[in-house]
């Protein structure tokens, strides 16, 4: 097994800089990198997943405004709803579903921050069930080289047959996107639990597939890495905080800020890029990487 060390810690930090918010697997490329280095076992799987912490700042720090933004209007929506639920009365049965209806499709249509952040831990809940009751079978089973590749693979293949189908755009901005969208990209998400799928890939192509443009999609992919990714990390670095000795923490804490950096440049590339262009060129690259570590672990 390959000592963790500076050098590896800016090697992994530089590729999951890289592939975090593609749609391409960050986890199912530290995996590979771990395997043909060397780098396996249990501090590797920490690493692997505490590592991405680097690149959940990224996006803060990115989109800083937009989220300041987004809070502060969500908590003054909060009062509003508030006030609005209290004004409304009720009378009967009938009248209060339809009440009820009124009031929350108004809500809605007036404060889309609140409802944009609802949405968001909607979209959470589901991937966070699963993958607390079976992050340790993951890990022990599906943590390989042989997975990530048919994933990988798979994947690719999901994102030629999505780009191939006719547009149904609904979805332009962030604040459209309503409950029922968000869960369907939770669910989507829950996907990505599987090395190789990739998180962005799976968000990305079910925002896609919910009516979302590929520019709101991908941003959305950003935001809901937020709660997602935390959650997953400070959980890693919890569980494992025992493996890692101070020598290991001054590592990973080299390996984040690179993947900081690294992740800062593309997430402003990528958004660049999906306003022009398709994802297929990354199906291309998965399906390509998928055959070869097939090959070379055979």
């Amino acid at each position: 097994m390959r000592e963790w060390g500076p050098e590896l810690a800016v090697l992994l930090g530089l590729v999951e800089g890289l592939t975090e918010f593609l749609p391409v697997s960050s986890t199912g490329h530290l995996i590979l990198i771990g395997h043909w280095l060397g780098f396996t076992g249990a501090v590797a799987a920490s690493i692997e997943i505490s590592i991405q912490l680097g690149s959940i700042l990224a996006v803060i720090v990115y989109e800083r405004s937009k989220l300041a933004a987004i809070l502060s209007q969500a908590a003054r929506e909060q009062a509003s709803l508030r006030a609005l639920i209290r004004a409304t009365h009720f009378t009967g049965q009938r009248a209060v579903k339809e009440r009820w209806r009124t009031t929350f499709r108004r809500s809605f249509d007036t404060h889309r921050s609140l409802w944009f952040l609802i949405g968001l831990g909607a979209a959470f809940v589901p991937a966070a069930l699963i993958g607390l009751l079976a992050h340790g079978w993951i890990e022990s089973t599906l943590f390989n080289p042989h997975t990530v590749a048919t994933a990988l693979i798979a994947g690719g293949l999901i994102i030629l047959v999505v780009e191939s189908l006719k547009d149904r755009v609904r979805i332009v901005q962030l604040d459209q996107v309503g409950l029922p969208t968000a869960f369907l990209v939770g669910v989507a998400q829950c996907a990505s639990l599987i090395p190789g799928v990739s998180r962005s890939g799976a968000t990305i192509v079910g925002g896609l597939l919910a009516g979302m443009d590929r520019k709101a999609a991908t941003e959305y992919s950003f935001f809901l890495a937020l709660p997602t990714m935390i959650a997953a990390t400070s959980y890693k670095m919890l569980k494992s905080r025992e493996l890692l000795t101070n020598q290991d923490a001054l590592a990973l804490a080299l390996g984040l800020l690179v993947s900081f950096l690294v992740a800062w440049a593309v997430i402003a590339a990528f958004l660049t890029f999906v306003k022009r262009h398709s994802l297929r060129p990354f199906a291309y690259y998965r399906i390509v990487l998928g055959a070869v570590v097939l090959l070379e672990f055979e």
